[in-house]
């Protein structure tokens, strides 16, 4: 894996033999970030970064200094592969690790972000209830945006928060927005 843009521009990062977790395409990310960027703003953001893997993601946040980011994977060699990684770049500060079960972790946490991405396994079944879970438990600041990594079978466009849904190559990001506070602020604005 590559990163695309910012301080850490162009280092390389390899995932040991075996892995057990893929990392999202250059193609895919790279397109993701053009959509984020002409967008939406990064920069002072609390982002959560579940079922993180490789840390691929989160250190491409990191890299264009977006903010704080909190790493959630469940899998053990995922977490200490990312924890290395974030000591080898020297972002100790801005970057925060944790092993847990993504589903567990946002019915327990009492932050709220301003972006969370997902990349479950493509054959998994929880992509809707993480983002159901996101939703009913407030975790999105105003103008928070959910990001959800899929494939071509996993449909989310009958969330009421739904935005969009990007297609590169086989990977798929549906985009949904905290509509709740933006339709408070447009009924306030109103009356």
């Amino acid at each position: 894996m590559r990163i695309i843009r910012g301080i850490l521009k162009s280092r390389r990062f390899s995932a040991p033999k075996g892995f057990p977790s893929r990392p999202t395409t250059d193609y895919a990310k790279e397109g993701l970030f053009n959509v984020l960027e002409n967008k939406y703003s990064l920069v002072n953001l609390d982002i959560l970064d579940l079922c993180a893997g490789t840390g691929n993601i989160t250190l491409e946040f990191a890299s264009r200094e977006s903010g704080h980011i909190t790493a959630v994977d469940q899998n053990f060699n995922c977490v200490k592969f990312i924890k290395n990684l974030v000591q080898e770049v020297k972002m100790e500060e801005n970057i925060e690790v944790f092993r847990a079960d993504v589903r567990d972790f946002l019915k327990k946490t009492s932050k709220t972000y301003d972006l969370i991405f997902a990349d479950p396994p493509y054959d998994s079944p929880i992509h809707e209830s993480l983002v159901a879970t996101i939703f009913e438990r407030n975790l999105l600041n105003e103008n928070g945006l959910v990001i959800i990594e899929h494939g071509r079978h996993t449909k989310l466009e009958h969330f009421p928060q739904f935005e969009l849904t990007k297609q590169y190559g086989n990977v798929y990001f549906t985009f949904l927005v905290n509509t709740k506070i933006i339709e408070l602020n447009a009924t306030e604005a109103n009356s």
